[in-house]
């Protein structure tokens, strides 16, 4: 199938293709849904290497998986975030049990558009957030993370997390405050404080 084809189609359309040998099709759902499944594991574990491990095995499961693929159960971004999501569980539940401290987050290199200082503000600002996402509790920081830097919905959000609506926006509720309370008193440490 031509590429500018494929790319109109949906995951789930690409994830059949795949299970039928189709390797472009394949390239195109990994490119769309790695970023995403790495981010997200990143944001819950605040270890990029482990996040990457996290979104590689969850594509491993996902093609396992397409042969015996349920059309319309679900969608294919919100069965990979489900996986994402428990493969983060286990090993947050393996750090706990060894006791071990995740290794502080390596900050990106700051893209050539971007000053220093405006790098280093940036910097700042996502390990602030990064620190204050580490200090809610486990739930919590996943309906954060998937509904407000994800932009999940609440319906696909209690999905993947396995519990209702409401209980996504008093996740999401809760979450947001106790993320206000940590970050209060940081703005003009941030570069937030406009000039007056």
């Amino acid at each position: 199938m031509p590429r500018d084809t494929l790319a109109e189609l949906d995951d789930e359309a690409l994830l059949v293709l795949y299970a039928n040998k189709d390797p472009d099709a394949a390239r195109l759902l990994a490119h769309r849904l790695m970023p995403r499944l790495v981010g997200y594991a990143g944001r819950l574990l605040a270890d990029r290497a482990e996040a990457e491990d996290i979104a590689q095995e969850t594509m491993l499961r996902l093609w396992k998986l397409a042969p015996d693929w349920r059309s319309g159960e679900a969608k294919v971004s919100t069965w990979a975030y489900r996986v994402a999501q428990n493969l983060c569980t286990d090993r947050l539940r393996l750090r706990q049990r060894r006791g071990a401290e995740a290794l502080d987050a390596v900050a990106e290199p700051a893209s050539d558009a971007a000053t220093v200082v405006a790098g280093m503000i940036e910097a700042d600002r996502m390990a602030a957030l990064d620190a204050a996402l580490a200090s809610l509790p486990e739930r919590q920081r996943s309906a954060v993370v998937l509904r407000h830097i994800e932009g999940l919905t609440n319906p696909e959000i209690a999905e993947i997390l396995q519990i209702g609506v409401e209980a996504v926006e008093s996740l999401t509720a809760r979450g947001k405050r106790a993320l206000t309370l940590a970050l209060a008193g940081q703005r003009a440490e941030l570069g937030y404080e406009e000039a007056e």
